[in-house]
């Protein structure tokens, strides 16, 4: 079965707002053995799983968070999905921004209701998810893909979760600019974001944020070199691990599985060009950090290559970072 996008009335009106399942709503069905299926609600619809069918028309008009039954007895818990829920459910035609990065992309950009975000690099909508729930309902999110069938796969997952008028889609290369401006934000999700810089600080407000997740430690080296061209300041890099636990009181312990390395998360902010601690004037912005120091020569070299030694440091007036010179 095909799920269709929600009514303006369901859209405008939060699922937390309402106390009972309602046709067309976002449902999700959480299983004694721990699985999720998450479905939305219709009159004749039936969700089939390892443990039989529940039938909407059981689930409609329940109370959230009571249990329902299948046909072969099997209990669950109707809950509504959360945002992680609604991201790891969206159908891929790319791999998707883990959940535990695109909360932290959202909180460093500082994204909240009436904030305007420029992606680029949409793919399958994850992240673009996370933003528009994070932006809505007064902001903005405009995000650029090259691909077709992945513009429109990620077009049908917005429209699902019902956070399509939170988001403007762009089938468009971003060779030539941005199809917006004056942005508090910009992230990139591209293989080569330092070719777009200058694009980048075109488009963000004065003292915008800026991020991007890359997964090699050169593109991170080639990133860190471009803003010394094009003046931005305030860089970390760090990684995010997430180690969960099993939540037993006989057997507590880690999990079996650990989501380590997926990506190096790359943060900075635009500054004016002509400001003294732009690194065009041969100065890079280092900020202690626990994880990685945000400037190339200090990235992890290569097997072989000689060691280097960290630059001096001085303090400047005034200012509440230090400067490599």
């Amino acid at each position: 079965m095909t799920d269709q996008p929600l009514s303006a009335a369901q859209a405008a009106t939060p699922l937390s707002a309402r106390r009972m399942a309602q046709i067309g709503d976002l449902a999700m069905l959480f299983t004694s053995d721990y699985k999720r299926y998450v479905v939305q609600l219709h009159p004749d619809g039936a969700t089939h799983t390892h443990l039989g069918v529940y039938w909407h028309r059981d689930l409609i008009g329940q109370t959230w968070g009571a249990p329902v039954q299948s046909q072969l007895g099997h209990r669950a818990l109707l809950l509504q999905p959360s945002l992680t829920d609604l991201m790891k459910t969206l159908k891929r035609g790319t791999q998707i921004i883990y959940p535990k990065d695109a909360a932290y992309i959202v909180h460093r950009l500082s994204l909240h209701a009436g904030s305007r975000v420029i992606e680029a690099g949409t793919g399958s909508g994850g992240l673009t998810t996370a933003l528009a729930w994070a932006v809505m309902p007064t902001g903005m999110v405009f995000t650029h893909e090259v691909r077709p069938d992945i513009h429109q796969i990620a077009r049908e997952n917005l429209a699902r979760v019902a956070l399509l008028p939170y988001v403007r889609l762009f089938l468009a290369d971003i060779e030539q600019g941005f199809q917006a401006g004056d942005v508090d934000a910009v992230f990139l999700d591209v293989r080569e974001p330092w070719r777009y810089l200058n694009h980048v600080r075109a488009a963000l407000r004065p003292g915008g944020f800026f991020a991007s997740l890359l997964p090699t430690a050169n593109q991170v080296i080639d990133l860190l070199a471009g803003f010394d061209k094009h003046h931005f300041a305030d860089v970390t890099v760090e990684e995010l691990l997430l180690r969960p636990y099993k939540p037993t009181p006989d057997r507590f312990r880690p999990d079996d599985n650990l989501i380590g390395h997926t990506g190096y998360l790359v943060f900075a902010r635009c500054i004016d060009a002509g400001e003294e601690m732009a690194a065009g004037n041969g100065q890079s912005v280092s900020v202690t950090r626990r994880g990685y120091a945000p400037t190339p020569n200090l990235m992890p070299r290569r097997s072989g290559a000689p060691p280097t030694s960290p630059p001096a440091a001085r303090n400047i007036p005034n200012c509440r970072c230090q400067i490599d010179v």
